[in-house]
């Protein structure tokens, strides 16, 4: 991390703030505010950390936003992005020597993969410098912040945490929020789908405690490989080997069998008894919403160790942009020859940092035959990480880049009609709120790869619209329309909504000639001229078998909150939203520096 830190500072991607702040909301206020501003803002430095609640004053500063730039990932990274892609995709297509001149070349590729298995050393690492046991433990001299007014405590959120299956022959990092409940217990937010959640599931079915150790800080690719999609059983350090060209070395944990890199700045050690449960979160989470509170397994910390100079690493999630933005995007080029493997016919992918990731992904490819798309949609439905996504946009290969947003909206309105629509069912991401039920809702697919013949529906201003729509749905507060020169152009109509939406999408048919696209939004909290929050909002709101609703030529999207008037009878979770009175303190102390418009635009 001091290395780092060094790195940042010469590269001037580094802002130091030594004004007295507060681990509870201020410390990550500024964080989120910082990562809203052009190319991700700075990496952030707090040298004066203070828990007024608790009257305590930390040694050690807290680093947030390292990654928080597409330079910044590479700096951490040391070489770009594209470079590590280019050697996973020449060690999948490795073929049989056919001659010496080839054995020479490939002996030589391969000696060089004998650095990306980690080394395990004898020694103590400088990560047990400190140490604290027994009654000595307390997680309350960690910095750890409480970043939301509504969260359930304190969250550690950059935890490297380290697990191994029961037979010690598969080890597992990954990342996952960590809640401190006490001096001596954190929750463990294993989601049902995560690795680590499979090798909980052994130890419970062998009556046995489960070791885990969670790290913090040390190099940051640590923390990267830690978000690394691998499958199941893979190593993710093996990860950091390929990227650094050295392996990871590694310590044994004092009271755990897990080992750890040698350099992080803490280790928190302990035992998961796996009969026994605990009530985690609310947590404001990357997805813009609270995740509600729900029962996890729980770790007894049974050994905490630092290094003498450390810094505290830590994140912010809430609504986008985010940290995760830059980190995807590295992981999304890295782990693209992968993906390849599964659906050998795409040409590239692109997940919109405001749709959430998981919420929706344009992949390019090329069709070869009639319905090749759905067949591309299965495939991705069923593939790791992928398969927690909802909504997924399929084109050509002659559509504009992926990441050319008013392009590639032209291209996919002028070929989309209803028939382009595909609609299924499959597993979800445990932050989802939107579904009728937990972990399994509805999921989209849209083909655009083949042109269509289109009638352009009969264009009407906004405000000749909107008294139109208003005599047929009295709930209309206003709209817009979006992309009018396209065949199918999105109008976006703000309710207050007395009834269901289905039933204001069957009055709108009577406008059939007038609309094509029509999404609804609630009044409160929307800005119908804002379409980057817009496709937040719609994204994690939608359950795509409950909220389409088709009739040709017209499809209507009710992104709207749910509620009974749905049939929805689960807990609909509040926005993440920034405390007034913290971001007014914060610039009464002229510490606050995010323009107004900025504020307002990601809706903070």
């Amino acid at each position: 991390m001091k290395k780092t830190i060094e790195l940042l500072k010469k590269n001037n991607e580094l802002r130091i703030i030594s004004d007295e702040l507060d681990i509870y909301l201020e410390i990550p206020h500024l964080a989120y505010a910082e990562v809203k501003k052009k190319d991700g803002g700075k990496a952030l430095l707090f040298t004066s950390v203070v828990d007024k609640k608790n009257g305590l004053k930390f040694e050690e500063p807290v680093a947030m936003n390292i990654f928080g730039s597409y330079k910044r990932c590479e700096l951490l990274f040391g070489r770009t992005i594209e470079s590590v892609a280019d050697e996973i995709t020449k060690l999948l297509h490795m073929k049989p020597p056919a001659k010496f001149m080839d054995k020479l070349s490939m002996a030589g590729d391969l000696f060089a993969l004998k650095n990306i298995f980690p080394k395990k050393l004898k020694s103590k690492g400088a990560c047990q410098e400190i140490k604290y046991l027994d009654e000595n433990i307390d997680l309350s001299k960690l910095p750890v912040l409480t970043t939301w007014e509504q969260d359930g405590g304190p969250f550690i959120t950059m935890g490297q945490v380290y697990t191994q299956s029961l037979d010690g022959d598969m080890v597992n990092l990954g990342m996952y929020r960590l809640q401190v409940y006490d001096k001596n217990h954190l929750g463990m937010h294993w989601q049902i789908h995560k690795d680590s959640s499979h090798f909980f599931d052994q130890y419970q079915k062998a009556g046995k405690k489960m070791p885990v150790s969670v790290a913090i800080g040390g190099d940051p690719l640590y923390t990267w490989c830690a978000t690394a999609p691998l499958p199941y059983g893979v190593n993710e350090l093996l990860m950091y080997g390929l990227i650094k060209k050295e392996p990871a070395k590694l310590v044994k944990s004092l009271t755990t069998p897990l080992y750890i890199p040698q350099d992080v700045d803490y280790v928190i050690e302990g035992w998961v008894d796996t009969q026994n449960m605990r009530m985690e979160g609310p947590f404001g989470d990357h997805t813009g919403y609270y995740t509600l509170k729900e029962s996890y397994p729980v770790m007894e910390v049974s050994a905490i160790t630092m290094k003498k100079n450390r810094t505290f690493l830590a994140t912010v999630v809430g609504k986008p942009p985010l940290e995760d933005k830059y980190m995807g995007w590295a992981t999304g080029k890295i782990f693209f020859p992968l993906l390849k493997t599964t659906a050998p016919d795409l040409l590239d992918y692109h997940m919109p940092e405001n749709a959430g990731f998981h919420n929706l992904i344009l992949a390019k490819m090329q069709p070869h035959y009639k319905g090749h798309a759905k067949q591309f949609m299965h495939a991705f439905w069923g593939a790791g990480q992928m398969s927690f996504v909802k909504h997924a946009i399929f084109l050509d290969e002659n559509s504009p880049k992926l990441d050319n947003y008013e392009s590639l909206t032209s291209y996919i309105l002028d070929r989309f009609t209803p028939k382009s629509l595909f609609i299924s069912e499959g597993i979800l991401d445990a932050l989802d709120h939107s579904s009728p039920e937990s972990l399994v809702g509805g999921k989209l697919g849209i083909d655009v790869t083949v042109g269509k013949r289109i009638e352009p529906p009969e264009l009407l201003g906004d405000e000749e619209l909107l008294v139109k729509v208003k005599e047929l749905v009295p709930d209309t507060v206003d709209l817009h329309q979006y992309m009018r020169r396209t065949k199918n152009p999105i109008t976006v109509i703000s309710i207050k909504k007395t009834k269901n939406v289905k039933e204001h999408f069957n009055a709108l048919t009577k406008l059939s000639s007038n609309l094509r696209v029509v999404i609804f939004v609630d009044e409160l909290k929307n800005d119908i001229f804002n379409p980057y929050m817009l496709i937040w909002r719609v994204t994690n709101n939608m359950d795509a078998i409950r909220d389409i609703y088709i009739s040709d030529p017209m499809v209507a999207i009710d992104g709207t909150t749910k509620n009974l008037l749905d049939g929805f009878t689960r807990e609909w979770p509040d926005d993440v939203d920034c405390t007034e009175s913290v971001v007014e303190s914060l610039k009464q102390r002229d510490i606050w520096d995010l323009d107004d418009k900025i504020y307002k635009k990601f809706q903070l």
